[in-house]
């Protein structure tokens, strides 16, 4: 019988795409998603890849009394928890939201996993709990420093959460996956970043503004101590970060670590500029971006790579995309998006 995984915020963007990897993988997938920033449109996409439609109960995470129904109803081998609020320029306006939905809705599932025999939860966290780090790239022993952002603030406090309560004795497993940039969209085209009103994340607002939606990119500042000016980011296909999380829900259920905990970094290694990043896109689409330089953004890191030798040896998983390929998945998902709208 398959293994059923429960996939919070799973309409999203990062947890659409390891909803197909886990589904083509053989998993029973269950969704729970509140659709604050996601559209149910995505279960579509997700069935016309994998031929099969997830289970999908629109719930919110901090509602304590709706998931223990969830829990009642099913019965779950595992989690992949994404439900989260996730700009950064968005939490230095509305840190109460953030620490509202980031740490409740974590703290629901956690206190409810015992109860009902649930073995283990992967998490999705970020490398913004390295803040502004001493030297690139960062491996998992990197101190975690004071986060420069309430979002970033919360996945450090959510880490905190995970180990505090398995340490007490819960009879729970985490693997934490601290992402670096995921960037990128199924090769399909029919599912992949897709913000609901004005984009928040870099490529998005690239694409919406090489196809017409948004009239300039703003880059914020040319003025860091890098070789072009601009921040300096470790950009990961959306897909093998996805395929990471299958790699992690196996690895967690087969008990394939006597660790409780277990971080894991998942980047490709390289660090790449917001500069360059948009000499990419305009290489793949062969279209010139109109954007501006404007001044720092409050929140953001000047630079920041991985070291994923960790995820490549211990969990057995690589980043493999070209960021050519993956800039391209973009683009092909924004021109989808515009022919369906055109229809």
């Amino acid at each position: 019988m398959a293994k059923k995984i429960l996939v919070t915020g799973g309409t999203g963007y990062i947890g659409s795409h390891t909803v197909v990897e886990l589904q083509q993988a053989g998993y029973d997938v269950v969704i729970v998603d509140n659709l604050s920033n996601s559209n149910a449109d995505v279960l579509e996409g997700i069935t016309r890849i994998t031929g099969k439609r997830p289970v999908f109960d629109k719930l919110d995470c901090t509602d304590f009394a709706a998931m223990k129904a969830l829990f009642k109803k099913y019965s779950f081998d595992g989690i992949i928890h994404f439900a989260a609020s996730k700009a950064v320029g968005e939490s230095v306006e509305k840190p109460l939201m953030y620490y509202r939905n980031n740490l409740v809705s974590l703290i629901n599932l956690l206190e409810l996993m015992p109860q009902y025999g649930v073995k283990g939860i992967v998490f999705s966290s970020s490398c913004t709990v390295y803040g502004e780090p001493d030297q690139n790239p960062i491996n998992e022993d990197a101190p975690v420093k004071p986060a420069t952002s309430p979002y970033g603030n919360t996945k450090q406090v959510n880490e905190e959460i995970i180990r505090d309560f398995i340490h007490s004795g819960a009879p729970i497993k985490s693997i934490i996956l601290r992402y670096f940039n995921p960037i990128g969209a199924h090769p399909s085209a029919e599912i992949g970043e897709l913000p609901l009103g004005v984009p928040q994340n870099l490529v998005p607002y690239i694409t919406q503004t090489g196809i017409g939606i948004r009239q300039q990119l703003s880059v914020f500042g040319d003025d860091y101590n890098t070789p072009d000016g601009s921040c300096i980011r470790d950009f990961i296909n959306v897909v093998d970060l996805a395929k990471a999380h299958v790699i992690a829900v196996e690895r967690m259920l087969e008990n394939k670590s006597d660790d409780k905990v277990e971080i894991f970094n998942l980047g490709t290694g390289t660090g790449l500029s917001v500069l360059e990043l948009i000499k990419v896109f305009e290489k793949v689409s062969g279209k010139p971006l109109n954007y501006k330089i404007v001044g720092r953004r409050k929140g953001d890191i000047e630079q920041i790579w991985a070291q994923p030798d960790k995820a490549n040896n211990v969990l057995g998983w690589k980043a493999i995309e070209t960021i050519e390929d993956t800039m391209a998945s973009a683009w092909k998902w924004q021109q989808h998006l515009c022919e369906k709208v055109v229809k």
